[in-house]
């Protein structure tokens, strides 16, 4: 059985799944044996937790670092590729899920489903009508990174008779409208939904003036990174009306929630949870350790960024 290093918490049932298979040890275990410090060739984790650059450096036979999720912003791929250490994620496995999960936290967000929930639960109906939402239908939807994830939340729009156009490097020459200015985008959509990756090429692309473009009718979804978001913009915008709500399931800082999000009654916000349902963390954690397997076999991995 292998050795491993492993950085951050996976649910019981993956963390079972994953110590059947290898042996993990923590950061501070391996700081204490220089033996074991070795003998450790990869490294397992999830994509909201950060690998350190002297980490990869320290361990002097790394040879692989398997992320369980679909970004990889916070691992040094340039530090993984100079010490000729493989990266590789789950994708695909987790695009259903996380569509799922857009379109559930869309309808929150239109017809303040956890808004009515509290006004029920609070007796207020007895006195007061709750005031009416907002339909999907007929609205224009801009999509921010059309990869996979993006291309399965288009999938599930059209049913609801929305327009779709999207903003990303290329135009993939899809049956969608592509548009090459993001802010033009903003002005041309009622609902801008985030699924672009993060990194510093993505790092607080949307600022005040794409929230302004949106507009005071307009709605921002973000399940992509909280790194995408300029937090203080958005705040800023929600806070004065210069658009009409957000939904958000990641986070700049997370889990340290900016506590002024807690004050705004136009905002649902999700503990990053666009993945979590037991079948897709299992199929994660699956993929994540055929990954080892497959390195520790050939040398190779079965889905290396």
């Amino acid at each position: 059985m292998q050795d491993l290093l492993l950085i951050g918490q996976f649910p019981p049932l993956a963390q079972e799944l994953i110590d059947s298979e290898f042996r993990c040890h923590s950061l501070a275990a391996l700081e204490h044996d220089e033996a074991l410090r070795t003998s450790v060739r990869g490294i397992i984790t999830r994509s909201n937790c950060a690998v350190p650059a002297d980490v990869i450096e320290w361990l002097p036979n790394l040879g692989i670092i398997a992320t369980c999720g679909v970004g990889y912003d916070l691992i040094p791929v340039d530090v993984a590729a100079r010490c000729n250490v493989i990266v590789s994620n789950t994708p695909d496995v987790l695009n259903d899920a996380v569509a799922e999960l857009c379109v559930g936290l869309l309808f929150a967000l239109l017809r303040r489903i956890p808004q009515a929930d509290r006004f029920t639960r609070s007796g207020a109906w007895r006195t007061n009508a709750f005031p009416l939402g907002v339909s999907l239908a007929g609205k224009k939807v801009g999509i921010v990174g059309l990869g996979r994830i993006g291309k399965e939340i288009a999938k599930r729009m059209m049913p609801f008779g929305v327009t779709l156009s999207y903003y990303g490097r290329t135009d993939q020459r899809l049956d969608l409208r592509f548009e090459p200015d993001l802010h033009q985008l903003a002005r041309d959509s009622d609902i801008l939904i985030l699924t672009s990756p993060g990194g510093r090429a993505t790092e607080h692309m949307i600022d005040a003036a794409v929230l302004d473009a949106l507009g005071p009718q307009g709605y921002l979804l973000n399940i992509a990174r909280g790194s995408v978001v300029k937090e203080e913009d958005l705040i800023d915008a929600l806070s004065r009306g210069a658009i009409a709500g957000a939904a958000l399931d990641v986070f700049d800082a997370e889990p340290d929630i900016d506590p002024r999000f807690f004050e705004l009654d136009n905002v649902v916000l999700l503990p990053h949870v666009g993945s979590a349902t037991n079948e897709t963390r299992m199929a994660m954690a699956r993929l994540t350790l055929d990954n080892l397997h497959r390195f520790f076999e050939d040398g190779t991995a079965l889905t290396p960024v």
